[in-house]
């Protein structure tokens, strides 16, 4: 049995639900519940709360690109990740000159530390502000369409998957000499991983691929005419990328969840067996 409060009695003023030490007498349009300054969300008509902004936001169908990719408004947030991480790995290779010596690959090396073959992606020439420079400013150039198109999880798989892809190619097209004493550092295999999956996905959608086919050429020419340049994990790289956007871009849409999944699983199986029969080639494993 309930009771009423006296008529004379006073009565509390309304607090925010979020907020119970702040009064707010300003209510939500939907819900109607009070809400404070920091949760209020303007809306056509009135104000709405943060819950039920986020309500609405959950029961608005998300919108897919042509292969199936979430698409997001705003910024690329993954392409900006991966190059803020870049970028800060290379201060700290500038800071602590022990930094790189850590984390970059060679093929020797990367027999016996394997996390090699992933970090070496993320550093650079600390003495050649132009790698950097030309790296992130091809990551900037391709990788935001390509994170639109096949979604933000696809797209950063895809990224790290070529960066290994590239470091494999180190070990399989250098010569089990000297050349697998050379260390390597940079985002190259990677970049160039990006290169291929643009190409693969442009022709997919019908695009002209021409100007993209010249800067592949460019680029690859580049490493063969250069000194200093590991052409080796580019085509690697390029391979990789190539291989597995050309599984995301051809799956059939009602497999692409499942395809998403297996061929990165599939393509490092291959590039591990790979790895292991060249060590096994020169007897690495004696």
């Amino acid at each position: 049995m309930s009771t009423s409060p006296d008529p004379g009695a006073p009565v509390a003023p309304p607090v925010c639900p979020r907020h119970p030490d702040r009064v707010s007498y300003v209510r939500c349009q939907r819900c109607g519940r009070p809400t404070c300054p920091e949760c209020q969300r303007q809306a056509a008509v009135g104000v709405h709360c943060v819950d039920c902004v986020a309500e609405a936001a959950r029961a608005v169908p998300s919108t897919r690109t042509a292969l199936g990719g979430v698409r997001h408004d705003g910024r690329p947030v993954v392409t900006l990740t991966l190059i803020g991480l870049c970028v800060a790995s290379f201060v700290l290779q500038l800071v602590l000159p022990s930094w790189t010596a850590r984390w970059l690959f060679s093929p020797i090396l990367g027999f016996y530390e394997p996390w090699r073959f992933l970090t070496a992606a993320f550093l650079h020439s600390p003495g050649q502000y132009v790698h950097i420079a030309f790296n992130m400013l091809a990551l900037w150039f391709v990788g935001p369409t390509l994170e639109n198109t096949l979604g933000r999880a696809r797209y950063l798989t895809l990224y790290l998957v070529s960066a290994v892809g590239g470091s494999v190619g180190s070990v399989l097209l250098a010569t089990a000499t000297d050349s697998w004493a050379t260390s390597s550092v940079g985002a190259s295999g990677a970049v160039f991983g990006l290169f291929g999956a643009i190409l693969v996905v442009s022709k997919r959608l019908g695009g002209d691929v021409r100007g993209i086919l010249v800067l592949i050429g460019i680029n690859l020419a580049l490493g063969f005419v250069m000194a200093n340049i590991a052409w080796q994990a580019h085509v690697g790289g390029l391979l990789t990328g190539g291989l597995l956007a050309a599984a995301y871009a051809y799956a059939p849409p009602a497999r692409r969840r499942l395809v998403a999944v297996a061929a990165p699983v599939t393509l490092c199986a291959v590039l591990l067996v790979a790895t292991l029969l060249a060590y096994a080639s020169v007897g690495a494993f004696g």
